[in-house]
């Protein structure tokens, strides 16, 4: 199983941290981001490689982050400079893919989100499950829920339909930035983008998947920090400056 780190984004609500730095490579708790997820997951084995696909602007700075790295971890340079020429991050999945051959099972995280639990038990989950599979959380603000991806859940928790930033949101189960994929699967992302699956959010390809082949949800074990703008990432660094505080 590989992992595939999106983090092509420009993060303009992070500005001005994020105006020449990329933000999966800001600091939490003494650790980058994107560090804490690499750590997460390399602790049990299941993941035996690190793909991350930036933009050309950023390239250098993961490729850097890269050579420090004990893992085997490949930077992929989308070719984009602005935000206004992003790929979206359904095609960047695709670019990664085509650019270096990717033919596995497949780990779809954002960078720029922490998490309080390991997402080992989300890979458990999946390989039981033999599908496609996502997370989910409850979202009782009806303002949040049409900001996210809205899932709908069916028994044991098969997804029977998902829709990005809804207006009417038609459940309260908000599916966040990490997903796993089927090599069966992800060999019918072109299939998706030429059909017309929706190509700026992630989660865009769950909502086409899920009507194509079971997909199902595992609810969050945890808490999900989503690093959006300077005031998310300031609590974020407190909270974890806390906890190691806590830890020593």
């Amino acid at each position: 199983m590989k992992c595939l780190i999106l983090a092509a984004g420009y993060a303009t609500r992070l500005r001005p941290l994020t105006d020449n730095f990329p933000k999966p490579l800001l600091k939490v708790g003494g650790r980058t981001i994107v560090d804490w997820l690499v750590d997460d997951l390399s602790s049990e084995g299941k993941v035996d490689g690190f793909v991350v696909v930036t933009n050309h602007r950023f390239a250098g700075f993961f490729e850097e982050w890269a050579s420090g790295r004990k893992e085997d971890v490949t930077v992929v340079d989308d070719g984009t400079s602005t935000n206004e020429t992003r790929l979206g991050a359904v095609k960047d999945i695709q670019f990664a893919v085509d650019s270096i051959g990717l033919d596995d099972d497949l780990l779809v995280i954002a960078g720029d989100n922490l998490l309080d639990f390991s997402l080992n038990r989300f890979v458990d989950y999946s390989l039981s499950k033999g599908t496609s599979c996502v997370m989910r959380f409850f979202e009782p603000s009806g303002e949040r829920l049409r900001k996210c991806g809205v899932l709908e859940i069916g028994k044991d928790g098969l997804i029977l339909g998902m829709e990005e930033k809804p207006s009417e949101p038609k459940s309260h189960w908000c599916c966040p930035p990490f997903y796993f994929y089927r090599r069966a699967d992800v060999i019918r992302i072109p299939e998706a983008i030429a059909s017309g699956c929706g190509t700026d959010a992630p989660g865009s390809l769950v909502a086409w998947l899920s009507s194509k082949a079971p997909v199902h949800a595992i609810e969050m074990p945890g808490r999900r920090y989503d690093i959006g703008d300077l005031e998310s990432y300031r609590s974020v660094c407190e909270i974890f400056e806390s906890t190691k505080a806590n830890q020593i």
